[in-house]
């Protein structure tokens, strides 16, 4: 069903029903098909791009749609319903673009913003390494200034960048000397000279988007990529998370939404001592509860939006919206396999592959213990 949208604008109501359209014309009509064959997409994202949908939360002047972040997430939401790996993927994109946007020069953004918010190139988020996820500052890939002003050499392997291999642009995560206040951030295009990638690791879901490793064996950035200044790494990777989450937080509520919304469907049509199981007060009840905790996933996140788009601290209702919005796309996905009993096992029905993909929500873009931290360091310094 089509969720009943408290929108700000009209424009923002013709844009929820445009990617209603396209979600239904171009991602229900295809997920079924990519996610089993585990096959990449191609063309879809640029089809995204065409119709102004990776760029929205940026501004109109360097080719973004200029919508607020409650907007944007609503979009969000609506892919996510129909197809979670593109969703996850157009939330990555965003999140890659914001380092160059929120702390790049004006010349940097006037050369390259433009061509990443209008989707000509899609972008990947280049953070974690094998032996640093959660601990960002324990990262070794690293960027050594050359002489001369020759840039920079990136040796050393990066882990878990969706799109990887795909992606025409990462935002990319690198020591430039020791400790803590060592990390740099660069943009990297997506085809240099030094770099390679992995195997797409094999996942639980999320099938139709790879995930890889990224191996940079001296691979040289100009001086130009350098985005903010040496050391501005972690400010910047955090702030860009504190989006990211909001991001993850409204993919979840839609997943959780299209396995509700399953649910109600398969509970109104099967029948069992002759009345339809919705009818029975056991079921009835699971039903109601799921629907309660999407309600209440969908209105998390976008309180921490127009805080956001009100120019207030956000950081830890982000958070809170992911740690909810995610563990509510798990809970409420195994109900729904409940609900559909035996037919839920199978994969003839859609809510398996909703639960292996609810699984993931809870550990990318920080995990929900990490979640929890950041939120209690909230509370221990209520001014943050």
């Amino acid at each position: 069903m089509d969720v009943d949208r408290l929108l700000p604008t009209p424009e923002a109501a013709d844009l929820i029903a445009l990617t209603r359209e396209i979600a239904d014309n171009e991602l229900s009509t295809r997920v079924d098909e990519h996610e089993a064959a585990e096959t990449y997409p191609e063309g879809l994202f640029a089809t995204l791009g065409r119709a102004g949908l990776l760029g929205l939360a940026y501004p109109e002047e360097y080719g973004g749609g200029g919508q607020p972040y409650e907007v944007y997430l609503q979009v969000l939401e609506e892919l996510a319903a129909r197809w979670a790996a593109v969703a996850v993927a157009t939330s990555v994109h965003t999140l890659a673009c914001h380092p160059l946007y929120a702390f790049g020069t004006d010349a940097q953004k006037e050369r390259w913003l433009p061509s990443m918010l209008e989707g000509r190139l899609v972008g990947g988020y280049s953070l974690s390494e094998p032996q640093a996820g959660s601990d960002a500052a324990a990262l070794a890939c690293k960027a050594e200034r050359q002489e001369d002003g020759g840039g920079y050499r990136i040796t050393g392997t990066k882990a878990w960048i969706t799109h990887g291999g795909k992606a025409g642009f990462y935002a990319l995560f690198a020591r430039t000397a020791p400790g803590g206040h060592g990390i740099s951030c660069f943009l990297a295009p997506g085809e240099t000279d030094g770099l390679s990638f992995g195997a797409p690791e094999r996942k639980m879901g999320l099938q139709a988007v790879p995930t890889t490793s990224a191996y940079w064996d001296g691979a040289l950035l100009g001086e130009d990529r350098l985005i903010g200044t040496e050391g501005q790494g972690l400010q910047i990777a955090f702030s860009a998370l504190d989006n990211g989450r909001l991001g993850i937080a409204a993919c979840a509520t839609g997943l959780a939404q299209a396995a509700l919304d399953a649910a109600v469907d398969y509970a109104n049509e099967r029948t069992t001592f002759g009345r339809r199981i919705v009818d029975h007060q056991g079921l009835g009840f699971l039903l109601a509860d799921m629907a309660a905790a999407v309600d209440a996933a969908r209105a998390t996140y976008l309180d921490a939006a127009r805080r956001r788009d009100l120019g207030r601290p956000f950081s830890r209702q982000a958070s809170a919206a992911k740690l909810i919005a995610t563990d509510t796309a798990m809970k409420v996905t195994t109900d729904a396999v409940q609900v559909l009993g035996g037919y839920g096992y199978t994969r003839d029905f859609p809510v398996e592959r909703y639960m292996r993909e609810a699984k993931i929500m809870q550990i990318f873009e920080g995990t929900n213990q990490i979640q929890r931290l950041v939120i209690s360091r909230g509370l221990a310094r209520p001014e943050a």
